[in-house]
């Protein structure tokens, strides 16, 4: 005996507690959880144990003897003629000690031949490879033995129920190989066979695949075959969802028929993840062997190969067929059921273990159909389990409009009718009672769902109870919050809840009706915990932390603890009139078993905890809300003043010397170019152009509440800055019409550097003087309403000199070769990297060339190398000569007019507010409005104005060069002669053409579409009626265009 050894004994619990924690919650949800994928079963016990057994150590590479495959089970398991066998024959192993592996890969053949033999090809005349380790391999390795690299091969279309396997062009099967996707019959949503016999004879595949992922009916095998018999294909059926189906004797052995088989071990036949090919040639044999192995892999999992024998051995008893018998009988109930409902079905229906779901019926306020995924995440906070699907009719894989729902699990755990007609109806219920929207995201929309919250709750109640009357095999124990919870907990009087995590501040300020934000460490305040129509639901005291909140509530305990975690996990619908709102989170919410309640509940009182001063709280905007009411705050309205004396920049003696035409604009006396506009705008596109915008209006906010105050009058999520971000934003009126567009920047933890649009500075001061002071409306329907918290942030002009040595102006530098510029004024070497590493929309504090900078790489040009640079005024003058001297090109307002329209950039008074009061999202910046915070100034009006929008703003192109330039205003009509719209702005491009925008109905905006432009109509003399025209007369035509992409291709730098 040893003296000692390096063995690790004992148990998962003694060595990793923690990982066996995790399993143990992981067996509890699967208790728990009634578990609807098509592709996953619970796996028998005896079925685990083999997986976990000492087959487990072994290497293998290779088959065993060819002639075990004739053998019977009995034969195979003769120890007596094996072993010796062994040692005199050895095996087709690279590695020794494998004795006992072929003996169990044998098994595991030799009873799935067996299972899978027909009365035309006995259980001697299968060959069967066990080896592969999961389908998507075995699939692979089918194509690696029959087909060449760019043979042509037709499945199914993963859109329509394939798999990704059968061609997808982001698998390998579809990089690898010409894939040709057949489809079902639109109308009838069946396969069509005459159709797909007549797409093989137009591609002349080799290889043809049936079997599907997600359609939900049983091939014709037969059909199939002569299809490719027809084009002399090889036929391969794909059943790795119905194999135990096919055992049963309730799916079509398509065994014989196909020249291979696949399926997988891990669904029906709830066996352990793994896979089996099978087929009665054994020239495919041979191939198909040596794409295994080698081919596709290398030693094989023998404790899966182990654990398949077990799998295989069950499915040869009579309760495995009942189970496969009962799966099909569930899912055409459950079919029948959710139709029954009002649910479509796709297809029809299902004759097998799977159906599918249409969610695009259920519709939201603004338009937007339920998706697929946001059902899926709405069913799986109730505890039923499934996966979204594409069904026939979606676009894309990432947008499923589907459902797809499996039996194979709960049929195992005993679901007849009675239970499969509750769980259809709380599916039903469920997903009747979502209310989808979309956001406007950057590309495409991003679609939402919100549902109710009591809805919700009595669904998660009923799917725990039916689950906990199912049968089960593992006994994991109960788990609690945060892993589940439920709204039935045994608080229903009082309680005490800690609230924890980074968003935690923000969050129970719109959930409480106090001023939340105004709390210290240490510091309590009464308050309310209100129902969306404002009623309460619990008054409570609230106090701040070290690390979180308390939060005391008098009654309804439970309800208080589910509703704020629902509110966390942001699915939960509570503003009957916003299904926008989402609050900050995610938070975490605990029973605080030990707090102290009754030194608390005397302070509760249900006539206090309203801030005197909020924007929003949950509750506030219904009618039962009992909050404090103020008089009517007036209606802000600004007057531009009378412009007397043109003002003039720091840098206004160096436009004279650089020979600057210099012009009005936004009230100062500005450099309109120096050059020409040409040739400025070719500098910025290939050099570098040096900007003078310190005419720009430049704020501050400071304190810990700016970020507040900003999140309320601004669009965009102000709090997800992070110090050394920017964000590009808007300052909405209460009608939803932009009084600005800024960008905010984030130089330290609590200070926000604002910069404003010159024309607007004087009004945005005034705006958000009077907003912070509570001097006007910022919610129409509510004009008592005013912000709160404006003791904790200051706001300051940095223009102003009363702000000394913090004062800032902007200047531009854009274009290629704009760092190099920069770093040549000379710097430390950290704040060198700085700059370098300054990433998009980024700012940093820096010294360069002795100037104290604040530098953003951001820009208004299109440009990605693209700086801003903020000096104090007394510098701007010297530091904009030092970057001339380096090689910056002086560039005026002309070409930084003419760049930015040509990368599609709206300009305040033409693609925003102007004549048509265009939003951000009439001129293609939605997502820079985000409707998911619950409350900032306009965004009712702005939201309302979404639903209802049908134009936009579009890039076009002249045809000709040399012609009459659109202005502003100017109509533009389609080929028919119809007004779509009108012409916002217009420059020169870098090739010289007329390149504008222009606002256009969206039907009449796609790219390529040629449109005409009534160019200088406001100038155009008055024309002749149509009827008062005679020869050598002159009539108005629009020049030539052509709608290009919203913006340009971006440049990779």
């Amino acid at each position: 005996m040893v003296d000692n050894d390096f063995l690790f004994r004992g148990d998962i619990a003694a060595w990793d507690p923690a990982v066996a924690e995790l399993i143990r919650h992981e067996t509890a949800r699967q208790e728990r959880c009634l578990i609807l994928i098509p592709s996953e079963s619970t796996v028998p016990y005896a079925v685990r144990e083999a997986l976990a057994s000492s087959f487990h150590n072994l290497y293998a590479e290779g088959y065993p003897l060819d002639s075990t495959r004739t053998l019977t089970q009995a034969e195979i398991l003769d120890y007596n003629a094996r072993l010796p066998e062994y040692r005199r024959l050895a095996d087709k192993r690279y590695y020794k000690g494998t004795e006992y592996a072929d003996i169990i890969e044998a098994l595991a053949r030799r009873r799935a031949a067996e299972l899978f033999s027909t009365a035309d090809y006995s259980a001697d005349q299968l060959f069967v490879n066990v080896q592969a380790l999961s389908g998507a391999p075995a699939n692979n390795a089918i194509y690696s033995g029959l087909l060449n690299v760019g043979d042509t091969m037709m499945g199914l279309d993963l859109l329509e129920g394939g798999h990704l396997t059968h061609g997808s062009p982001v698998n390998r099967s579809g990089k690898w190989y010409n894939a040709v996707g057949y489809t079902v019959d639109p109308q009838t949503e069946k396969l069509d066979y005459d159709r797909i016999l007549a797409l093989a004879q137009l591609h002349q595949p080799r290889l043809i695949i049936a079997g599907y992922t997600s359609y939900p009916f049983a091939p014709d095998w037969h059909k199939f075959r002569e299809i490719a018999d027809a084009v002399g294909a090889y036929l391969m059926a794909d059943i790795a969802h119905v194999a135990g189906l096919v055992i049963a004797g309730v799916y079509p052995n398509p065994v014989g028929i196909a020249d291979v088989v696949s399926f997988t071990t891990h669904k029906t036949m709830a066996g352990p993840r793994g896979a089996v090919i099978i087929t009665h040639r054994g020239d495919v044999a041979n191939k198909v062997d040596r794409a295994v192995f080698p081919g596709e892999q290398g030693g094989p999992h023998v404790n899966a190969m182990t654990a398949l024998a077990v799998a295989l051995r069950l499915s040869h008893t009579e309760q495995f067929k009942t189970l496969q018998r009962r799966t099909v009988e569930n899912a055409v109930r459950f079919a029948e059921k959710l139709a029954a409902r009002g649910l479509r079905v796709p297809y029809g229906g299902t004759d097998t273990h799977m159906l599918l779901v249409d969610c695009k019926s259920i519709i939201g306020p603004d338009g937007t159909p339920l998706s697929g995924d946001m059902a899926a995440r709405i069913l799986d906070l109730a505890g039923i389990v499934a996966n979204r699907n594409t069904i026939p009719g979606d676009a894309s894989a990432l947008r499923a409009s589907g459902l797809r729902f499996g039996t194979p699990w709960i049929s195992q755990r005993g679901f007849g009718v009675a239970e499969i007609d509750q769980l259809a109806d709380l599916i039903a219920d469920l997903l009747l009672a979502c209310v989808p929207f979309s956001y406007t995201g950057r590309k495409n929309p991003e679609p939402r769902a919100k549902v109710d919250f009591d809805t919700l709750e009595r669904v998660k109640l009923a799917v725990r109870d039916l689950a906990a009357r199912a049968g089960i095999d593992t006994e994991a124990g109960e788990s609690e919050y945060p892993h589940v919870y439920y709204l039935d907990g045994n608080l229903g009087g009082s309680a005490a809840l800690t609230i924890t995590g980074a968003h935690a501040a923000r969050f129970l300020d719109a959930a409480l009706t106090s001023d939340v934000l105004a709390l210290g460490p240490g510091e309590q305040q009464l308050t309310h915990v209100l129902e969306g129509d404002g009623q309460v639901m619990a008054n409570g005291v609230l106090e701040r932390l070290a690390h979180g909140y308390r939060l005391i509530v008098d009654q309804q305990g439970g309800r208080v603890s589910a509703w704020l975690r629902a509110l966390s996990d942001g699915f939960v619908l509570f503003d009957p009139t916003d299904p926008y709102a989402k609050l900050p989170g995610p938070v975490d919410v605990q029973i605080d078993a030990a707090a102290d309640l009754a030194a608390q509940m005397e302070q509760i009182r249900a006539d206090s905890g309203y801030a005197e001063r909020k924007a929003y709280c949950i509750g506030i905007n219904g009618p039962a809300y009992a909050g404090p009411a103020h008089a009517a705050l007036p209606v802000f309205s600004w007057q531009e003043p009378q412009l007397i004396d043109l003002k003039r920049t720091p840098l206004h003696d160096l436009h004279g010397q650089h020979g600057a035409k210099l012009g009005e604009f936004a009230g100062y006396e500005m450099p309109l170019w120096y050059t020409s506009v040409g040739e400025e705008h070719q500098s910025v596109r290939t050099r570098a152009g040096l900007f003078d915008v310190t005419h720009m209006g430049v704020f501050d906010v400071q304190g810990p509440g700016a970020a507040a105050f900003l999140d309320v009058v601004t669009t965009n999520e102000v709090p997800g800055l992070a110090v050394g971000e920017s964000q590009y934003t808007y300052l909405l009126d209460l009608a939803g019409v932009p009084l600005d567009d800024l960008m905010i920047y984030r130089v330290a933890e609590e200070n926000y550097l604002l910069v404003v649009n010159a024309s607007n500075n004087d009004k945005n001061w005034a705006w958000l003087n009077a907003v912070r002071d509570g001097a006007a409306q910022i919610d129409a329907a509510h004009p008592h309403r005013r912000i709160g918290g404006r003791e904790r942030f200051t706001l300051r002009d940095l223009r102003n000199p009363t702000v000394g040595a913090d004062q800032r102006v902007d200047l531009a530098l854009q274009g290629p070769e704009s760092t190099r510029l920069l770093l040549a004024l000379g710097s430390s070497a950290a704040d060198k990297a700085c700059i370098e590493g300054l990433a998009w929309a980024g700012v940093t504090r820096v010294t360069l060339g002795g100037y104290d900078l604040y530098v953003s790489r951001t820009g208004y040009t299109g440009e990605r190398i693209a700086y801003e640079l903020f000096p104090h005024p007394d510098q701007a003058a010297a530091l904009f000569s030092d970057l001339v001297a380096q090689g910056a090109v002086p560039c005026g307002l002309a070409a930084r007019d003419s760049l930015r329209i040509e990368a599609g950039l709206p300009l305040y008074g033409h693609e925003l507010a102007g004549p048509h009061n265009l939003n951000p999202a009439d001129a293609g910046f939605a997502s820079y409005v985000k409707l998911s915070k619950p409350f900032f100034v306009g965004k009712v009006a702005f939201a309302a104005r979404e639903r209802a929008r049908d134009s936009e703003i579009a890039r076009f192109r002249l045809v000709n060069k040399g012609v009459r330039p659109p202005h502003q205003g100017d109509p533009v009509v389609d080929a028919r002669g119809r007004v779509i719209g009108a012409v916002t702005s217009c420059s020169i491009d870098s090739e010289g053409y007329q390149l504008g925008q222009a606002y256009l109905k969206r039907s009449a905006a796609a790219v390529d579409t040629p449109i005409g432009v009534f160019c200088g109509s406001g100038r155009a003399p008055a024309g002749k009626a149509a009827s008062a025209l005679s020869v050598g007369d002159r009539v108005t035509l629009p020049e030539s265009a052509v709608i290009i992409s919203r913006f340009p291709s971006r440049k990779r730098k």
